[in-house]
């Protein structure tokens, strides 16, 4: 109680140390700071106490995404310092950056580097054979039962195949021969009917011809004896 109590009869004034906002909510950008510029802004009537709060963790956030994707393009050029020129390529290379800042311009940035396809020059055979073979290695290896597998349907369609085709020839052989069986057959009917009564009937007319001719000749030789 002594110890507590000091001169005069009053208590020891102990103070507690003040602890930010910025501390309490784990952040490096100021919320304290953002409070106060929300508030002369005057984007509202009114500011909430969560407001700053997020407004400085999103910044914070964008922030360190840009700072990262530089940092990387720097390294990339083999560079220790991050330059304007870092910071084009880091937002203009991420689709989510370059969407949020289609229009901003950077100053002494640079452009995104691009050669149309056209102005490139043609790929060699060697190269062509070097990337269908790393496909190829990429591709997984199919087991020895799945060849097999395929193997022995590929050589029943075969077979069935072959089978259809000799079943077709054999029927074009058989309607082949039945054809010319027929057209053998057609003559020998046209020879019959020849042998009938048009083949008599040609006969009479022929032995009347040469009776006609005999009567002919001696009345003409008798004209020339007299």
């Amino acid at each position: 109680m002594d110890s507590a109590i000091g001169k005069g009869g009053r208590g020891k004034s102990t103070k507690k140390k003040s602890v930010s906002k910025t501390v309490k909510a784990g952040l490096q950008f100021p919320v304290g700071r953002l409070r106060r510029y929300l508030k002369k802004g005057r984007y509202a009537k009114r500011v909430g106490s969560g407001a700053p709060v997020y407004l400085a963790a999103v910044l914070e956030y964008m922030a360190a995404e840009v700072l990262e994707l530089a940092g990387n393009a720097a390294r990339d050029n083999k560079k220790s310092r991050i330059i304007p020129r870092h910071i084009q390529l880091a937002i203009r290379n991420d689709e989510e950056l370059g969407r949020l800042l289609s229009g901003v311009t950077i100053a002494s940035g640079g452009v995104r580097p691009y050669i149309h396809q056209v102005l490139l020059p043609k790929k060699s055979s060697s190269e062509k054979a070097e990337k269908s073979s790393e496909r190829a290695e990429k591709l997984p290896k199919k087991s020895s039962s799945e060849k097999a597998q395929k193997s022995s349907e590929k050589a029943e369609k075969s077979s069935s195949e072959k089978a259809e085709k000799s079943s077709e020839k054999a029927e074009k052989a058989q309607k082949s021969s039945e054809k010319a069986q027929k057209s053998t057959k057609e003559p020998k009917s046209s020879n019959k009917s020849l042998q009938g009564e048009p083949i008599t009937k040609m006969t009479v007319v022929a032995k009347e011809t040469r009776i006609y001719s005999s009567v002919k000749v001696k009345s003409l030789s008798s004209v020339q004896s007299v």
